[in-house]
């Protein structure tokens, strides 16, 4: 195989601005930039979509085509249409900022390889501006860099930028900040949300314009919004965010994406509206295509699996279930995305939660049992859609990446250990109020408050009595009296007996945030921390002293150079820190982590937060990508809440606990 670069010239004559990779393979020149041939070759079994692949002489007239940018994607028909020719979404999600940069370009060559032609993401307001008006694109969170190689790989994208995305992703991908206010109401038209808003599409839109199709990009369409039917707070709200898109030059296809009950809701004139499912039932297809006779369908969500939450089953739904019907979806013509293509990992603290009546929250990974599992392996799922999609392509697909090398690392032992109590001096400076603070008010990370993790709130008692949460607690507290354990408060408990004791004691609350809903109506209700009165003997506490907690890597640099640790195994305190060494050979490759004999906390590997562990599962395991580690020696830092053991272990797959089958579950028991 042969490449070569070559600069090709418009049909006006001018000289054509990109610069597009060709490749030669059998004496076949085949365009590898913005798709496979520009337009969709559709199934045997769709007459309407079918085409044969254009000669080599008609092919340089299509590259010369992508380069004028004559027609993008168009919803004119009851088919799409791009460049003016007829084209079926075969779509897949991925999203860059749940996997390593690394491997993105692994990702998305399997995606390729698996007979997809479109990538669909979302783009995360809450890591892009974590801080009101400081924005970051680059990276981890370098969208241009990740769109801009879904193009060099040939396939086209569909961008959903919110500003709210669901995702399992803390409150929906929205900055905590925004909860400041008092009175904040959120995905409204709220005066303060619309001003947050507005700012951070000023700032997005310079990233994404220059990436749409008409700037000679990749990005055929952008999603309103997410699934507002079923929120459907403030009729003015969507109107809004579409002028957010349009009065910034976004001129591509708009669309909206709902499920079956936000489909109802009033559309936009000029948004395609889109459905979001996983069983073809209640002739939701038929519906939709009744609300817009003679337009395009298409299944913007055809979830391919399902999240987990902590103290649940993992939910696994069959290959053979899943592929009937993403075969009828194609049969009938239909669009489709899958969602997810490939989860990834929610790292850190960023994973949602739900609550329709009970608090869930969401456990670390979001391997979500799609066709390319969590390290990117290539699942059962994945290799029955390959053939499936190949039946809409008049060539053969390219060849499938080979699988990443990963490593059962032998156990490490815990060399260190540093008490919670020793590591707060390496805490921002500690707040003091009478009233308590929630976590988001806190003057912290330059008044933009705690967004994750944990807070310490320090009070004194004179006496023994009942301690009354009132439901005040958000998530979860570790109580102590004199730095001894003496229970937990939490969603369920909210009241807990103290012992009585001699004189004046401190009373520690460790609270932690353990992700804010992401879906449903309670989104304004998603203040962490302590959030109102804790009663003591029917007297609310006064004079708190709190710690922001939020383990961010200047904290956790700072723990690791501390000269406080201690080496006596025998005498490890709870809540603390565990220190392990595990050294590497050149190249490092991906494990997971297991934690057998721990409690609950969450795993750091030179400085980087993996994410929660919680001996309840399903869960057991974290991702470690060896892109993350170096070779030669690597710092390990367990934070632990409940129970330690002396080592942490390794394995070549991760084990996901439990499972249960999505598919013969009614679909109100997943929420």
């Amino acid at each position: 195989m042969q490449f070569t670069t070559e600069k090709r010239t418009s049909t006006n004559g001018s000289k054509a601005t990109k610069t597009f990779e060709t490749c030669f393979y059998e004496g076949k020149l085949h365009g590898i930039h913005g798709g496979t041939s520009c337009v969709f070759l559709a199934s045997q079994h769709h007459p309407l979509f079918k085409r044969t692949l254009p000669s080599s002489a008609s092919r340089h007239h299509l590259e010369v085509k992508r380069m004028s940018r004559v027609e993008g994607l168009r919803a004119n028909l009851p088919q799409f249409t791009l460049e003016g020719e007829p084209f079926l979404v075969l779509g897949g999600s991925i999203h860059y900022f749940r996997v390593p940069r690394a491997y993105w370009e692994d990702r998305l060559l399997k995606m390729k390889a698996c007979g997809l032609n479109t990538l669909t993401t979302y783009v995360p307001w809450n890591l892009h501006e974590a801080e009101r008006g400081i924005f970051n694109f680059q990276d981890q969170l370098d969208l241009k860099a990740y769109v801009s190689l879904a193009a060099e790989l040939g396939l086209w994208v569909i961008l959903r930028p919110g500003p709210y995305i669901c995702a399992e992703w803390d409150l929906g991908g929205l900055p905590s900040w925004l909860l400041q206010d008092k009175n904040m109401q959120l995905r409204t038209t709220y005066p303060g949300f619309v001003d947050a808003v507005n700012l951070y599409f000023d700032k997005l839109i310079t990233v994404i314009k220059p990436l749409m199709f008409e700037e000679g990009g990749p990005i055929i369409a952008v999603q309103v919004e997410n699934e507002y039917g079923s929120y459907a707070k403030d009729e003015k709200y969507m109107p809004f965010i579409k002028n957010c898109l349009q009065s910034r030059g976004i001129k591509e296809l708009l669309l909206t994406s709902d499920n079956w009950e936000g489909l109802r809701y009033a559309g936009m004139e000029g948004v395609l509206k889109t459905i979001n499912l996983q069983r073809l039932s209640f002739g939701a297809i038929q519906c939709l295509a009744d609300m817009q006779p003679q337009k395009p369908l298409m299944v913007m969500e055809y979830w391919s699996g399902w999240f987990d939450v902590w103290g649940d089953h993992h939910h696994v739904f069959h290959a053979e279930d899943m592929l009937a019907v993403v075969s009828e979806i194609l049969e009938r013509g239909v669009s489709i995305n899958l969602y997810m293509f490939h989860g990834g990992t929610s790292f850190g603290f960023m994973n949602g939660a739900m609550d329709f009546g009970t608090y869930k929250p969401q456990v670390t990974s979001y391997d979500y049992d799609a066709p390319l599992s969590e390290a990117g392996d290539c699942t059962q799922k994945y290799q029955l859609l390959r053939n499936v999609f190949s039946q809409y392509h008049s060539e053969p697909l390219p060849e499938v990446p080979s699988p990443q090398e990963r490593r059962a690392y032998d156990p490490v032992v815990i060399q260190r250990h540093l008490s919670l109590w020793d590591s707060l001096h390496l805490t921002d400076k500690p707040y003091r109020s009478e009233m308590p603070v929630n976590m988001e008010n806190l003057p912290v990370n330059n008044n933009n408050g705690q967004s994750y993790g944990y807070t310490l709130y320090e009070t004194t008692i004179t006496s023994g009595g009942t301690l009354n949460s009132r439901n005040n607690i958000r998530d979860r507290a570790l109580v102590f009296v004199d730095k001894q354990c003496v229970g937990s408060l939490d969603n369920k408990t909210h009241e807990l007996t103290l012992p009585d004791g001699k004189g004046e004691r401190t009373l520690s609350l460790l609270v932690e945030n353990c992700g804010r809903v992401n879906y449903g109506k309670a989104l304004d209700d998603q203040r962490k921390g302590i959030v109102g009165d804790i009663m003591w003997n029917h007297t609310p506490l006064r004079g708190f002293t709190i710690f922001c907690l939020d383990m961010k890597p200047g904290f956790m640099k700072r723990l690791m150079s501390s000269g406080q640790w201690k080496s006596d195994p025998k005498t490890p305190s709870i809540p603390g820190f565990f220190q392990a060494r595990l050294y590497v050979d050149s190249p490092p490759r991906d494990t997971f982590i297991r934690l057998p004999g721990w409690g609950k906390g969450a795993v750091f590997v030179n400085g980087q937060n993996l994410g929660r562990h919680w001996f309840i599962g399903p869960q057991q395991f974290l991702y470690l990508p060896g892109a993350w580690m170096r070779s030669g020696e690597n710092q390990i830092i367990v934070f632990e809440e409940q129970k330690a053991a002396d080592k942490v272990l390794f394995a070549e797959n991760p084990d996901h606990g439990r499972t249960i089958d999505v598919y013969k579950l009614p679909f109100c028991t997943l929420l």
